[in-house]
């Protein structure tokens, strides 16, 4: 519309002003000028089409001239439907940096936390007095040594919301110096001297790289060597799927569709570089784990490899990965065991007679492996069971509810915390409502109950939400 339009260079300048949109196919970029306007200067929006057709993939980005107007266009439009004949709402992300070496969307709580350099003198009620006036803070804290009790000169605040951070890093005093925080759950003693080391950089003219985690390599909340950040890598359920050349869809569910579970799969394409990007998620950590390390530096098209990495949920990988890599193997060498006996010598490792697969992680006290019936069995009963937070591998489901004996089939129930185990004999099936019903395994929390009929599930009333 003749206004501003930022080069590729200045699209995020400043940081998180950008933000991106899920929206109806059909919106035109008017309506979306209309409605996010009022938020403050838009200097650019950006709908994302087709090449061959033109038509809209349903994506967009709207490039505001302040990192608070994008916050606060995030919280009041998230979950909004920009017209009265839309049924579906629109989803408001702030975009991912481009310079950032992470490609999913932010999070809102990375968003709410920001360091400022303060006087020694300064006490909590000092600095909540200060940057109160932003915005409601949910908590504050001066960062002390640990040995001495004395302060370091850096504080720490947290608000209730993005925008009101972003409001206090616009219009604090300079001399405060504030920025965006990591994640505290980081926490490192030794690392203020980096923040230090940054903000000499800063009142010399050297702007520092801005990416998704400011104070990567610099906060006091992440003391991590270069060396030692991917043995730090966090992990989840999604993955970041980058790639020199641009895939479909259907190229990129074909790819990742090789490793069960896959839940559902998105290309994002930015309209500053030909690079492909998707994102895929998968029903468990287990099966985005596999799909990981066997995917990683796979060659689509041949000679062009793409790369795979796990979308950061700020967790720490080391333990978790240990874990799931644990129970994965055993779960697969257990299938192998229940659906062919003479593969039982696959399990004997240094010459041992027979080794023991590795223990599912409860405190609950489960019978042996039993084989499961053959699936022609006719269905006795049925179990319905709920998982919180996540369901667990399809391998691990059939490692425990094979125990009890006469297990037909286990199955996950796609995009839902639920699933169904069907057995061919009551009494198996009740043992394992009695046993397992309300019990932890693996971190996750199983309801066990007996299924209504197919029948009546089919009569019941959907769920509108």
């Amino acid at each position: 519309g003749g206004g501003f339009r930022p080069g590729v260079d200045s699209l995020d300048e400043p940081p998180n002003s950008r933000i991106f949109l899920v929206i109806s196919k059909y919106t035109p970029e008017s309506v979306l000028r209309e409605r996010f306007s009022p938020f403050g200067e838009i200097q650019d929006i950006w709908v994302v089409r087709d090449k061959h057709t033109k038509e809209s993939k349903g994506i967009a980005f709207v490039k505001f001239a302040r990192s608070s107007q994008a916050c606060r266009a995030m919280e009041e439009m998230h979950g909004q439907c920009l017209s009265p004949n839309d049924t579906k709402p629109i989803k408001v992300f702030i975009a991912q940096s481009r310079s950032s070496g992470s490609h999913r969307d932010v999070e809102d709580e990375e968003l709410t936390r920001i360091f400022v350099m303060i006087p020694k003198s300064y006490t909590e009620e000092d600095l909540r007095e200060k940057f109160k006036v932003y915005g409601d803070i949910e908590y504050c804290s001066i960062i002390k040594n640990k040995v001495t009790g004395e302060s370091k000169g850096l504080g720490y605040v947290r608000y209730l919301k993005p925008s009101q951070a972003a409001q206090a890093i616009e219009n604090c005093d300079r001399s405060f110096r504030a920025i965006l925080a990591e994640p505290k759950n980081k926490a490192s003693e030794s690392s203020e001297q980096d923040y230090y080391s940054n903000m000499r950089q800063e009142t010399l003219g050297h702007e520092p790289r801005v990416n998704m985690f400011p104070f990567e390599q610099q906060s006091e909340f992440s003391g991590f060597d270069k060396n030692d950040n991917r043995g730090q890598e966090a992990i989840s359920k999604r993955l970041s799927v980058v790639s020199r050349v641009p895939f479909t869809e259907e190229q990129l569910f074909s790819i990742f569709d090789i490793v069960p579970g896959l839940e559902y799969c998105e290309v994002q394409r930015d309209p500053y570089s030909n690079y492909g990007h998707g994102v895929v998620q998968y029903f468990n950590v287990a099966s985005a784990i596999y799909a990981k390390y066997k995917l990683h530096g796979f060659q689509y098209p041949p000679g062009n490899r793409i790369g795979v990495s796990f979308i950061d949920d700020g967790s720490n990988a080391t333990d978790l990965l240990r874990k799931m890599a644990t129970q994965m193997v055993a779960a697969q060498l257990a299938s192998m065991v229940w659906n062919n006996p003479n593969q039982q010598q696959f399990l004997q490792f240094g010459g041992n007679s027979g080794s023991q697969l590795p223990q599912i992680q409860t405190d609950v006290v489960l019978p042996s492996c039993k084989k499961k019936a053959p699936p022609e069995t006719p269905v006795k009963e049925r179990l319905f069971i709920v998982f919180n937070p996540h369901p667990l591998p399809l391998d691990v489901l059939e490692d425990i509810f094979c125990r009890f004996g006469n297990l037909i089939e286990v199955y996950l129930v796609s995009g839902k915390n639920v699933g169904y185990a069907k057995y061919a004999d009551r009494i198996s099936a009740n043992d394992a409502i009695t046993t397992l019903h309300g019990k932890i395994l693996n971190g996750v929390r199983l309801k066990v109950m007996l299924a209504d009929s197919p029948r009546e599930e089919s009569n019941k009333r959907q769920r509108t939400y």
